[in-house]
């Protein structure tokens, strides 16, 4: 399955994503951002975990499904483009921010900033269409939650 999915989302001109191609390739992105100071720690797992049950009205056991999937996607995947591309096809520009938010909760999971997080965080961010500005803002609502 994984190898399908790679396959779809590398050609040069894929094709819209089905709804549970757009779950994936999200979860991939938050397990990247989760990954990128190379700290992949529990609580960013759970974190993970929450938001999935959250955004997609899962069971806990559901979430850490997708989760794992995501794992493995994320592990084989050559780069953070093709992720943020499927999402921006498959989510309309005002949902968007809230992409955002749940990148820096994952981010911002372990009570650290991290310099390769925060990069990886402002290429994803740029690559969805969204301005520096209103990614800062999604960090702060998310801060004053946490």
């Amino acid at each position: 399955m994984i190898a399908d999915f790679l396959s779809r989302l590398l050609q040069p001109n894929p094709a819209p994503m089905a709804d549970s191609d757009a779950r994936l390739a999200l979860s991939a992105l938050l397990v990247r951002i989760a990954r990128s100071d190379h700290n992949y720690a529990a609580v960013e797992q759970d974190r993970i975990d929450r938001i999935l049950i959250a955004r997609f009205e899962l069971d806990i056991g559901g979430a850490a499904l997708l989760r794992e999937e995501a794992e493995a996607l994320e592990a084989e995947a050559p780069d953070t483009v093709r992720f943020t591309r499927a999402i921006k096809e498959a989510v309309p520009y005002e949902d968007r921010t809230g992409v955002v938010e749940a990148m820096w909760q994952v981010a911002l999971a372990d009570g650290e900033r991290d310099a390769a997080e925060d990069a990886l965080l402002r290429l994803a961010t740029n690559l969805l269409g969204i301005s520096d500005v209103d990614s800062a803002r999604a960090r702060k609502r998310i801060e004053t939650q946490q």
